[in-house]
């Protein structure tokens, strides 16, 4: 069996937040339409942006149940994108934190995704 390796957020405006990614993960979109948009990511997976109004079958989940995850080397990546975060004024719901996994916070795209950074706990 294959590895997942494409991931889909459903957003209410694909152009909004294609914007918001753009400047996020400092690249551009390798596709785009009115619907969709799509990113290819460091990691070779891939990114889409689709319309809620257009997925099919209809999505009955709403947002925040999962997140995407940024693992970073330390302590100080964290709190380094933490305060790039903040100055962008990206909402925040979880403050920089050590939890059992890592050192740790949460913050939110334009549809309300959890976007969690953390450093691994040296296990």
């Amino acid at each position: 069996m294959t590895d997942p390796n494409f991931i889909i957020l459903y957003v209410d405006s694909p152009a909004i937040s294609a914007q918001f990614y753009t400047d996020l993960l400092g690249k551009q979109p390798i596709d785009a339409s009115p619907a969709f948009v799509m990113f290819a990511l460091g990691s070779g997976a891939m990114l889409g942006l689709w319309s809620r109004q257009n997925v099919e079958p209809v999505p009955t989940a709403s947002v925040g149940g999962n997140e995407l995850a940024f693992s970073v080397a330390d302590n100080d990546g964290v709190d380094s994108i933490y305060a790039d975060w903040c100055s962008r004024r990206l909402e925040i719901i979880q403050k920089p934190s050590q939890m059992d996994f890592g050192y740790t916070f949460v913050a939110l795209d334009p549809d309300g995704h959890r976007l969690r950074v953390f450093a691994p706990s040296q296990r």
